[in-house]
């Protein structure tokens, strides 16, 4: 399963291919240009900048950014609070075009990208002060496994927020963003995810449905049209307008849910 969560993120020339949109690169570029691109995830850079809030991230901080993509969120959080961050995707293409792209930012002293499985991450025990996860768990079907690895990394009394599409009502309508056949999508519900995450370690702080907010978000997009290039279709293809739609009208329909939520390392 592993390998076709992979497959669905390899992009062959996905580095060539941000170079050729981006222009010179003598041009300097700020991660908040970067945000029709690199957040890849519902309602964008405003949802890493609320999950960043709720953490309550200082500039003194180690976070680890969890199938962190192409880099948006952890450029954000550095620029935004000087926090240092360590990003970790299973896709090397993604990992290579995240690298290229913090070099275009000037970010390369202060964010770091390594290809790793999530479920088995390259760090020492309690080395991060936070852990951030955004529509990653969708595609991980073990979830308890996932959990006690975060909480492995995580110092005691740090946090741990999630920002996930689950499950209300039945599957989502295929493809979407994570998935385009039902094989690889893993869906638990908000109950179950804070059930399985509390087991592997942690205490609930904040636990909060934010689908209305998605809503709002699709509805938005839906009336402006999607934002000029380069934007996630300049990554993840052509047909990603569909799979965006498609997430959109199942969280319409109410086959899925999105889920905010922190904890505390116990």
């Amino acid at each position: 399963m592993t390998d076709s969560v992979k497959e669905h993120y390899t992009v062959d020339g996905l580095t060539q291919r941000l170079k050729n949109a981006l222009g010179p690169e003598t041009q300097p570029l700020n991660p908040q240009q970067l945000a029709a691109l690199d957040q890849f995830h519902t309602r964008g850079l405003a949802a890493t900048a609320d999950l960043a809030r709720l953490v309550g991230m200082e500039a003194n901080m180690s976070v680890l950014d969890i199938g962190s993509g192409v880099g948006g969120p952890a450029r954000f959080l550095a620029a935004t609070y000087g926090c240092r961050v360590t990003g970790v995707d299973l896709s090397e293409s993604f990992v290579e075009a995240a690298r290229y792209l913090t070099s275009r930012t000037g970010q390369s002293d202060q964010v770091t990208f390594r290809a790793a499985n999530a479920l088995a991450l390259p760090f020492e025990d309690a080395t991060f002060d936070a852990v951030l996860l955004q529509h990653v768990a969708m595609n991980i079907s073990d979830r308890p496994a996932l959990y006690r690895e975060v909480r492995r990394v995580l110092k005691l009394r740090r946090r741990f927020a999630t920002f996930d599409v689950v499950s209300s009502g039945g599957e989502p309508q295929f493809p979407v963003p994570w998935a385009r056949t039902p094989e690889s999508s893993f869906l638990l519900t908000a109950n179950a995810t804070r059930e399985t995450v509390e087991r592997a370690g942690f205490h609930t702080l904040i636990a909060q449905d934010d689908t209305g907010a998605a809503k709002e978000w699709f509805a938005t997009m839906r009336a402006s049209g999607p934002p000029p290039p380069p934007n996630l279709g300049t990554i993840m293809g052509p047909d990603f307008p569909q799979l965006a739609a498609n997430l959109a009208r199942s969280i319409m329909e109410g086959r899925v849910s999105i889920f905010t939520a922190v904890f505390e390392a116990a």
